[in-house]
């Protein structure tokens, strides 16, 4: 198992929930990384995607920083993104990152 990537669990979802999931992955870090700097959402999708022209990134990482929202683990009040203080969002596991068994499971019954 401990030569599993963070993402070999992933190979059972649909691409979408795939990508989702990893946009997600990419947010939460970024967010947890720059904390206790506070980024307002246009700041930090700006900072992941490099100032990227495509909308669709740039939508992508929006709608990861709302469904981390939705799941508890980011908050975002008057826009600004921070995390959820009251969470442990994600546990080192053998070399890569997971979501909590909980986390899984609300994830996997929106997909």
């Amino acid at each position: 198992m401990q030569d599993q990537p963070s993402d070999a669990g992933l190979d059972l979802v649909a691409p979408t929930t795939r990508e989702d999931l990893r946009d997600q992955e990419i947010v939460l870090i970024h967010v947890l990384a720059a904390h206790p700097t506070h980024l307002i959402v246009p700041e930090l999708v700006r900072e992941i995607t490099a100032g990227a022209v495509e909308f669709a990134e740039d939508d992508r990482m929006e709608r990861a920083v709302r469904d981390l929202t939705g799941l508890g683990l980011l908050r975002c009040p008057r826009g600004i993104v921070v995390p959820n203080q009251g969470r442990r969002p994600l546990q080192r596991a053998s070399g890569g990152l997971k979501w909590p068994p909980r986390t899984a499971a609300r994830i996997s019954q929106r997909t």
